[in-house]
């Protein structure tokens, strides 16, 4: 039997390409570039951090409403800020209700950010 070979894109121009200096997107500019993105024929587009600000938090809501051709929308977050907690944690949460077909979830395995940012120990951040 063949198998068909095809590469998936991954466009994270909506999260990682906004965190540039100077860079500022307006709700409305955001799904403009996401229809642009979907037109272009992106398979996956990061839509941001539905956890991380009302902008975004608002993104995901006004983005159901496109008609989206190609592309699937995703939702960008972090694992639970203590791993004992993900039923509580407000950053999972923000990502489920974001109702994104994708969701890319990382986990923070520098020291600078685990012990700093999420305040674990190594320990706790092994778990």
């Amino acid at each position: 039997m063949k198998t068909q070979n095809y590469v998936e894109i991954f466009d994270t121009t909506l999260r990682d390409g906004t965190q540039g200096e100077g860079v500022n997107l307006s709700i409305h500019d955001k799904l403009l570039i996401t229809q642009k993105l979907d037109e272009f024929g992106i398979d996956i587009i990061e839509g941001g951090w539905p956890g991380s600000n009302p902008r975004d938090e608002a993104y995901f809501q006004k983005v159901r409403e496109l008609k989206l051709q190609h592309a699937q929308i995703c939702a960008f977050g972090s694992t639970a800020r203590y791993p004992n907690q993900v039923k509580s944690d407000a950053n999972i949460e923000a990502l489920l209700t974001s109702e994104t077909p994708v969701i890319s979830i990382f986990g923070k395995t520098w020291r600078l950010h685990s012990q700093t940012g999420l305040e674990l120990s190594d320990t706790e951040n092994e778990d």
